[in-house]
Parts: structure tokens; sequence; C-alpha cells
């Protein structure tokens, strides 16, 4: 399993449209940004800190197919890429990710 982390709004439309083509920085990069259930607390922390309005969203990797690259970023921690679009079918759950009394996101048991 995979996370990603989108704006609500973003999500609402890809739930819309039943695929997922990314948001603003994986538009920009030219792929599809996701993490570990390890390096999900970095991400929130480094990229979305104090950002309201967000979706945690699970995603199984085995269904996506050769465009997930497993690539070194952050730190040189490999991290999982998309190189293209996802259906909907691939998504497990998408909860809602909080902001805690004390300005982090309130992460939900990833497993679930």
């Amino acid at each position: 399993m995979i996370y990603k982390i989108c704006p609500r709004p973003i999500w609402l439309e890809a739930e819309r449209r039943g695929v997922f083509a990314g948001a603003g920085i994986d538009l920009d990069d030219g792929f599809i940004h996701f993490s570990t259930e390890a390096q999900l607390r970095a991400t929130a922390d480094l990229h979305f800190a104090g950002q309201s309005d967000l979706v945690l969203v699970a995603v199984d990797d085995t269904a996506l197919g050769p465009g997930l690259k497993w690539e070194p970023a952050r730190g040189g921690s490999l991290f999982p890429h998309l190189y293209g679009t996802f259906d909907l079918g691939a998504v497990r759950w998408s909860k809602p990710l909080p902001l805690g009394p004390d300005g982090r996101h309130v992460l939900p048991e990833p497993s679930r």
C-alpha cells in the first residue's frame, strides 16, 4: 500500500471522473508523488504543514502497473512515483487528513 496526500477539492474531482491525474506538484514534476507508510509523517510535515482540507488516499501499488517507479528522493530514500494517471479502482480508501491541536496532521491508521 502507498499513500497520496491530496487537496480535497482535487480528490473530489478525481472521484467524479473516476481517474486521478495528479495535483499541482504532480503536474509540475511530470509524475504523481506517493509515500510509503514509513514516509508519510515526514511528507505531511514537510510538504503540507498547516494545510487544511486535505485527504489521505491509500492506493494498492500492485494495481498501478509499470508506470510506478521507485526512485531516490528525500534523504536518498526510495519513493513511489507514478508516471501516468490511475483508475480509482486501485484506491483502497480515502480519509480526511485533519490538523490536530498541535498544528500537525492527524494521520489515520494506514493499515485500515
